[in-house]
């Protein structure tokens, strides 16, 4: 059986079909916030930056490690020119005496290189550690652009939920007033088609942008005031009006 409705519930339609073009609108435009792309591209520095961060912090550990070495190398040293110089103040043999100074003179030797060694490696520890702070201090700067810019799409997104919302409740109100089975149908085309009712305004489908043909116009003519019409180009219900040029 060929569904029929009202043309005033037919009507209704239309300003359904523009609350859910309204929606679907304020929708794209929640998701296409510009701040969005922006975000993302700071984010995708950020996370470019830490895997840097984290390969310097590793060089950063490597240093650390070395330079613990060498600090321990120069104790050992230290170390043992104390206890040979303890020794050399108490022997009473010449020779040992002199086995001492001979000793002696090789440890502070050693002593010397290893100690330029460690600046060596202090050095190249504070190079580590002000490449990772400028690496962290970037990736601070780059967050706080993203703070800034992620407030600026916050407060537009409160606005554009709130029309979002506004919208359904208009929607809903609307809906409410259609026959359940025409409104069914609606559902189902806009659903499968991306529009639901189409105006056929002066011949042509708001839908599609297409003129109808005369026969096309001819049957729809013929047609019962409540009797529910398919657009044949966009396949959304053809709503006919005072303005549709039958």
């Amino acid at each position: 059986m060929a569904l029929t409705a009202s043309p005033d519930a037919q009507a209704r339609l239309l300003d359904l079909q523009a609350l859910d073009t309204k929606i679907a609108q304020l929708t794209h435009r929640a998701k296409g916030l510009p701040q969005h792309a922006a975000i993302a591209a700071l984010q995708s520095k950020i996370d470019a930056l830490r895997i840097v961060g984290l390969e310097q912090a590793g060089a950063r550990e490597d240093v650390v490690i070395e330079l613990g070495r060498i600090e321990s190398d120069v104790a050992l040293v230290t170390a043992r020119i104390k206890r040979d110089n303890e020794r050399a103040q108490t022997s009473t043999s010449a020779k040992d005496a002199q086995a001492f100074e001979h000793e002696l003179a090789n440890l502070a030797k050693r002593q010397y290189d290893l100690e330029e060694i460690e600046l060596t490696v202090m050095e190249k520890l504070e190079e580590r550690e002000s490449a990772l702070a400028a690496t962290t201090a970037e990736i601070d700067s780059l967050q706080g652009q993203i703070d800034v810019i992620g407030a600026e799409r916050d407060a537009e997104l409160v606005v554009l939920r709130g029309e979002i919302a506004a919208a359904n409740d208009d929607r809903a109100a609307v809906a409410a007033t259609v026959p359940d089975d025409l409104l069914a149908l609606y559902d189902k085309q806009r659903l499968r088609y991306g529009v639901g009712a189409s105006h056929l305004r002066y011949g042509v489908s708001s839908a599609s942008g297409v003129k109808l043909l005369e026969n096309e116009m001819a049957e729809i003519r013929a047609a019962a005031p409540d009797a529910v019409i398919m657009c044949a180009t966009s396949e959304a219900i053809l709503v006919r009006t005072k303005e549709s040029g039958l």
